[in-house]
């Protein structure tokens, strides 16, 4: 029982420093960037992907671990292995804007806070690269496995990895709710910024 004790009291203070790191390092997506004047593809895409970090970082924003091992049903995804997909997604995005081929994966190391962290900067930097494109043609999504190499245009990124994390964001604020931890609801996906 004492030893029971300990490891709660321990998980706490893990996610009390994490949290405490996490406000003190500005992350990106507390808010979503100015809008540009000029309407253009790169703008575009970089926006849809502004709009991923701006409800992804409002979703996963002040966590427990109560909230983090929360699932719906038995057969569903917890919404550790939730967000831990949707780092697998961002890395999709990021790899596609950096010209690189997405090779598989391995984060179960990293820390709750390390993978919030590393799903928003690799959002804020692929939509940094979208956003200076004139033609996104060149950004292909491209996957290698055991039976070869297959390459997409840029349009199967945005109905796959963007719209896909989009959706699992959504997972995140449902799962959430029922985990007693409401999304704050004061973070306008309308306007990305939070209401006063």
């Amino acid at each position: 029982m004492k030893h029971r004790i300990v490891l709660t009291l321990m998980i706490y203070m893990n996610l009390f420093m994490s949290q405490a790191q996490e406000h003190y390092e500005a992350l990106p997506y507390f808010q979503i960037p100015e809008a540009p004047e000029a309407y253009s593809q790169g703008a575009i895409a970089a926006r849809m992907v502004d709009g991923l970090g701006f409800r992804y970082y409002w979703a996963t924003e002040g966590l427990s671990p109560e909230d983090l091992a929360f699932r719906p049903s038995p057969e569903a995804r917890t919404s550790q292995e939730t967000i831990d997909h949707i780092l697998g997604l961002s890395t999709v995005i990021l790899n596609s804007a950096l010209h690189k081929t997405n090779e598989g994966n391995d984060f179960k190391d990293l820390s709750f806070y390390e993978k919030r962290k590393l799903t928003l900067n690799n959002l804020k930097t692929a939509a940094d690269i979208f956003r200076e494109s004139d033609d996104l043609a060149e950004f292909t999504v491209v996957f290698k496995g055991k039976n070869g190499t297959n390459t997409f245009p840029f349009w199967n990124q945005i109905n796959g990895p963007i719209s896909d994390a989009i959706w699992h964001c959504g997972q995140v604020v449902s799962f959430r709710r029922s985990s007693g931890n409401p999304y704050n609801s004061n973070a306008s996906v309308f306007m990305g910024r939070l209401r006063e």
